[in-house]
């Protein structure tokens, strides 16, 4: 006879500065490996499963994000369960809310849109305690010209270009809600440069690395060493458009995840 299972959806934030990122991985310090090893150690007989939104990368981190937890016993104080959970998970790592949710639901398949933010300053050396939120460039960036970069992201395009490890039957036509370039008005903190802005990208799902590689190419457009042109061509199927720069993790947060069934 199958087993019941009870299942809830786990909004949390997390500084991934410190971590391997989400997924598991042997003898690195990793999101989801935090999160299993403070169940067992809460819950060391009752058998589960976490299962995240999506897999954030090294030095990634979450201000909205999500995993499904299943277990075969119902949890009896939701709160208590919030509290006693985040009260054994290190500081960087939080639990937000926890709700039951129908075992139809798939936090995989159903769909969502995210809203990742990536942080960046240029122009003049950063405060050491900035690393953890935003990338610094030294070098002088030409902003106008990378904000007309960005809204070329936006709507239906091939990706190819923009992924690492690139594997067989991945879907790379993708299509991007949104991509401009804001002035930072969200993290703010008196060690921050005067000034810093935000890359905001929103859509329905992401590539390995896809982000990371587009702020690589927009900092290479902002330094004049490709065209406004070259990126065009480079959304193209069958681009040979090569990339040589992709932006590092820390700047990178995922800052709102909706499910929109």
């Amino acid at each position: 006879m199958k087993k019941q299972r009870f299942c809830y959806l786990v909004r949390l934030q997390y500084l991934g500065f410190r971590f391997n990122g989400w997924q598991e991985q042997p003898k690195l310090k990793t999101i989801v490996g935090m999160l299993n090893k403070t169940f067992t150690f809460l819950y060391p007989n009752a058998p589960y499963k976490i299962l995240g939104a999506g897999r954030t990368d090294s030095k990634v981190s979450s201000l909205d994000g999500a995993f499904e937890l299943f277990v075969e016993e119902p949890i009896s104080n939701l709160d208590s369960f919030l509290e006693d959970f985040n009260y054994n998970l290190p500081s960087d790592i939080r639990l937000l809310s926890i709700k039951p949710v129908d075992q139809h639901f798939n936090i995989i398949k159903d769909s969502k849109t995210k809203e990742y933010h990536y942080f960046f300053s240029f122009g003049k050396k950063n405060h050491p305690f900035s690393a953890p939120f935003i990338t610094n460039y030294i070098d002088r960036l030409d902003l106008n010209l990378m904000k007309q970069g960005a809204s070329l992201f936006a709507g239906t395009h091939d990706f190819s270009v923009y992924t690492a490890s690139l594997k067989p039957n991945t879907i790379t036509v993708r299509e991007i809600d949104s991509c401009s370039i804001i002035t930072n008005n969200i993290l703010t903190a008196n060690f921050f440069p005067e000034q810093s802005y935000i890359l905001k990208v929103v859509g329905r799902g992401f590539m390995r690395y896809q982000i990371r590689l587009i702020m690589g190419a927009l900092v290479q457009l902002g330094k004049n060493e490709i065209t406004l042109d070259e990126i065009k061509e480079s959304l193209v199927t069958g681009s040979t458009h090569k990339l040589n720069t992709i932006a590092p993790g820390s700047g990178l947060i995922l800052n709102k995840l909706d499910f929109n069934n």
